[in-house]
This record gives C-alpha cells, sequence and structure tokens, in this order.
C-alpha cells in the first residue's frame, strides 16, 4: 500500500509539471496552484508517522495534523492523498523538489525556512525539551549539559537552538539520530541507555505515559508556532485558502475541539499512576483479560476499553466494596445489578458482563448524532456520574451558547452541578461533578496504554510476548526500578508500530 502511494504521489506531481509546461507552449496563462489541485481533485500531502502528525488507528488514519489536512481537503473539494515519508528530512527534500503541496511534519520556523518554504502556523505551538532518564541528576540549565550526550532526532527542531547555544558553551555534544523517531527517543532514555535528550514538548505530551522513567528538565526555547509547509515554488493562492480555512475553525472551535481530542486527556497519569498501572496489567489483568474480550465482543465494546473502565472502578478488584454500597469489579450499584440481571456482583465474570451490558445500555441513551468520539466520552461521563446529570450539564451549556454535544464544552460545566447557584437551576440537582471529568480523562489514558501494550503483542511472535508478559498472579510489591521486561518490550516493537495513543 505504501509503495503504491508513493508511486501516485509521484505520478500526481509529475502530472502536475507536465501540464504546466503544456500550458506554457501553447501560451496560456498557467492556473494558479489551488486551480491545479482542483482541476487534478487531488491535494498531495507529505508527512511522517507519529501520534501527533499521521498515524493508522483503529479505524484508518488519522492524527491532529491529518484531521486539519482531511477537512482542508473536502473544503476545497478534493481528494486527500498522503505520502509517508521515513522522516523530516525526507518531507523537506520532496518540497524541496516540489513534488507535494504541503508537508505536515511539526516543526516550528526555522533560519532559512522562509528562503525555501512558504509557512502556515497550524493551531498548536511546542518547545524543545530538554529529558532525562529519572536515575541520572537532572540538569538545571544548559550548563548542566556541557560533555553530556545529547541525543536528537534527525531534522528537529531542537538542532539550530544548540547551534545557537554552542557559541556560549562550546562543550555542548549532540548526537542526531535519522533512524529513531521521539518515541524512540524516549524508549532509549527510558532504558538508560541515553542519559539525556531533547524532544519537542507536544511529542513528550503524547508518549509520556508510555515512560514513566523519563523526567523533564527544562525548555530551550519559549512556545512556538509549528507549521504546514508549502513549497516555495508554488503561489500563494493554496497558502491563502489553508490560512482562512485554519481561521475559521479557530473560530468556530473546531480547533479547539481538535486539540482537546488528542492532547486534552494527558495530564491524568503520573509517575505513580503509570507505573502502578503497568504492574497491574502485567499482574491482574490476565486473570480477567479472556472475560473483557469475550463480552466486549458480545457487546460490540473494545475489550480495552471495557478493561479501562474496570481498572478506573476497582483497579481489576473482584472484591472491591465502597462505602456507599456498590462493589464487584466493574462496581455495579444493588440497583443497576438487578436492572440487567446480575445476581452476584462479586464474582468477577458477572461483574465483567454487567459492566458490558450496562455500559451499552448507557451509549444508548446518548443521541446518535453526537459523532465519535465525543459520544463514547458522554457515555463515559453517564456511565459514573448518570445520564440525569449529564443531561443538567448539556443543558448548561447550551444556554451559555456552547455545544452540548461536544465533550470538551460540556465538561467545563459538569463542575459547577456542586455549585448551588448552578445545581439549583438543574432537574436533577447537586453532583459531584468533577469526578465524571476525572473519570473520562483517566479512562482515555488507561485506554491508550491497554492499547499500546496490547495491540503489538499480538503483532509480534508469541513466544516473545510470552516471555515479557509471564502470566503471574500474584501482587507483589511495585519495584521503584524501571521494570527490565517493559523496556523489553519496547525494544522488540516494530519500528512501524510505533508509540501512537489511539483516539476513542
Amino acid at each position: 500500500m505504501a509503495k503504491q502511494t508513493n508511486l501516485k504521489a509521484r505520478t500526481g506531481a509529475g502530472l502536475l509539471v507536465l501540464a504546466s509546461l503544456a500550458l506554457l507552449a501553447t501560451g496560456c496563462s498557467r492556473p494558479t496552484t489551488l486551480e491545479e489541485i482542483r482541476s487534478e481533485g487531488v491535494l498531495h500531502v507529505i508527512t511522517r508517522n507519529a501520534p501527533s502528525v499521521y498515524y493508522e488507528g483503529r479505524d484508518g488514519p488519522t492524527g491532529f495534523e491529518y484531521e486539519l489536512a482531511k477537512r482542508f481537503a473536502d473544503e476545497i473539494g478534493v481528494e486527500l492523498r498522503v505520502r509517508v515519508a521515513e522522516d523530516n528530512a525526507e518531507i523537506l527534500s520532496v518540497l524541496d523538489r516540489n513534488y507535494a503541496h504541503i508537508g505536515l511534519a511539526g516543526l516550528v520556523e526555522r533560519p532559512g525556512f522562509s528562503d525555501n518554504y512558504r509557512i502556515l502556523p497550524n493551531g498548536l505551538e511546542a518547545r524543545s525539551v530538554v529529558v532525562y532518564n529519572r536515575d541520572v541528576e537532572r540538569p538545571e540549565t544548559v550548563a548542566d549539559l556541557r560533555n553530556t550526550a545529547i541525543h536528537l532526532v534527525a531534522e528537529s527542531n531542537h538542532e539550530h537552538y544548540l547551534n545557537a547555544l554552542a557559541s556560549e558553551y562550546p562543550e555542548l555534544q549532540w548526537q542526531v539520530h535519522p533512524g529513531l523517531d521521539p518515541a524512540g527517543l524516549l524508549g532509549r532514555v527510558e532504558s538508560g541507555e541515553f542519559k539525556v535528550a531533547v524532544v519537542a514538548s507536544n511529542e513528550l505530551d503524547l508518549n509520556h505515559v508510555f515512560f514513566p522513567d523519563v523526567k523533564e528538565a527544562f525548555s530551550l526555547n519559549e512556545p512556538e508556532s509549528l507549521n504546514w509547509l508549502f513549497p516555495i515554488e508554488q503561489d500563494e493562492t493554496l497558502l491563502n485558502a489553508a490560512a482562512e480555512f485554519l481561521d475559521r475553525l479557530a473560530s468556530d472551535g473546531t480547533l479547539a475541539q481538535l486539540t482537546e481530542r488528542f492532547y486534552g486527556h494527558l495530564d491524568r497519569l503520573n509517575y505513580v499512576g503509570a507505573r502502578t498501572f503497568v504492574h497491574h496489567v502485567r499482574n491482574r489483568l490476565p486473570r480477567y483479560e479472556t472475560l473483557f474480550q469475550d463480552y466486549g465482543s458480545k457487546h460490540g465494546i473494545d475489550w480495552r476499553l471495557l478493561a479501562a473502565i474496570g481498572y478506573q472502578e476497582s483497579h481489576w478488584r473482584p472484591n472491591a466494596v465502597s462505602p456507599t454500597g456498590v462493589r464487584g469489579l466493574m462496581m455495579l450499584t444493588r440497583t443497576t445489578a438487578s436492572q440487567i440481571g446480575i445476581e452476584n456482583r462479586l464474582d468477577p465474570e458477572e461483574s465483567i458482563q454487567g459492566g458490558a451490558r450496562y455500559f451499552t445500555l448507557v451509549k444508548e441513551q446518548i443521541p446518535e448524532r453526537i459523532p465519535e468520539p465525543d459520544r463514547t466520552w458522554f457515555a463515559l461521563a453517564s456511565y459514573n456520574v448518570g445520564f440525569g446529570h449529564l443531561e443538567d450539564a448539556r443543558r448548561l451549556t447550551e444556554d451559555a451558547g456552547k455545544n452540548p454535544d461536544r465533550w470538551m464544552d460540556v465538561k467545563e460545566f459538569l463542575p459547577l452541578l456542586a455549585q448551588k447557584e448552578w445545581y439549583s437551576k438543574t432537574r436533577y440537582g447537586y453532583a459531584r461533578g468533577h469526578e465524571p471529568v476525572i473519570y473520562v480523562q483517566n479512562i482515555r489514558r488507561y485506554y491508550d496504554v491497554l492499547a499500546w501494550m496490547k495491540e503489538p503483542l499480538q503483532a509480534t511472535e508469541q513466544v516473545a510476548s510470552q516471555e515479557v508478559f509471564p502470566q503471574e498472579v500474584t501482587d507483589e510489591p511495585i519495584a521503584d526500578k524501571s521494570d527490565p521486561a517493559e523496556s523489553e518490550l519496547r525494544a522488540m516493537l516494530p519500528k512501524e508500530l510505533g508509540l501512537t495513543p489511539p483516539t476513542l
């Protein structure tokens, strides 16, 4: 598929060049870049695999920048055709030769860029962040990096900052790794192979939960805009159309919604929480994984989402009991259990079966007009706080002139249900509205980690996976040091899988 895409991309670019030459030969005025694209019916984009840019998700291509580009292609009425490059160096090379219309590389503006490319901010900002292994003494300033090998990916945002600092700190040393992506770099810092590296802050945000032994030290710069890049040989018609499009998305809230979709749940799992979760994935989940898979499949729920709900509810403890009498692995109330035909809430199979049934019923209450992933997030909130309170928050959202069908808007109003001046206006009254917001964000992160840890295991040899994840059933204390098994797993992941958090 990649080879076909590359061939199509090159063929399309070649046709554009031939068409332009033909027009010049006949004396006709050359069409604008935007006119050429609409005539061919294809927008050619060059990009790379990264959770912040583009990746193949469960339901097809996704990623923050891809989603923007897809909407832009729809806006101008053409097909989006994506070519995936090995790295940013290849993206820039393709743009230099005018073989693509737009480059999605996640790069800030650098010296000389304006001489070679037309530049358009895409709505995100990033910093170049120094990271280190938690067993290494934390570097506080650039001076602490002298005589220490600093590791970077190729054609990144970071090298020109280091070049600028080198005049003041001539002892600075860095090594560029063309074969690594940011996740690969973080994996080597996690394992201790690299002591210090520099990555983009947005890439760190998306991957940090997978590498709990990696810590942030300081930034080399203030936040700067990430950009779409256009070949300098193009005229400005495509750039101007894209600028108008992004401005409108910023004005109508679509850009903020996309940002929330990919980045809005990344602050819920700290170091301790991440290591505890990984520990329980190895030691508790194997007892119940088949049950989650069976009942998830039966009810049309991604089993990893169902497992994430179970972990948020009870940390996969079948005997869990709350002070209010909610109990079991999925923490069902007596009323809910009776409603869905569950007799023994403390039986793991009955509890998981009940959780799957109940989540299905809850999701059916959410209006079908609400698109995914927001519909799933609303269902999770309803599972936690109750449908009535969720509806109260949606009404408050609508009354405030915001969109009651967007999770990013409604989650601002859910916490207000704990304040009398707000809940006194609602039908169902008081609720601890902060809880469903945290609940949804936690589950989104647990799901991220489960999708990363479990999906690659299905793609690798079973023998290797059994060695990495022995079927332990004990709950031994969590070690302070990084588990060699987790590092071994990361090392064996095929590069093409990457560490790309899925989006529900």
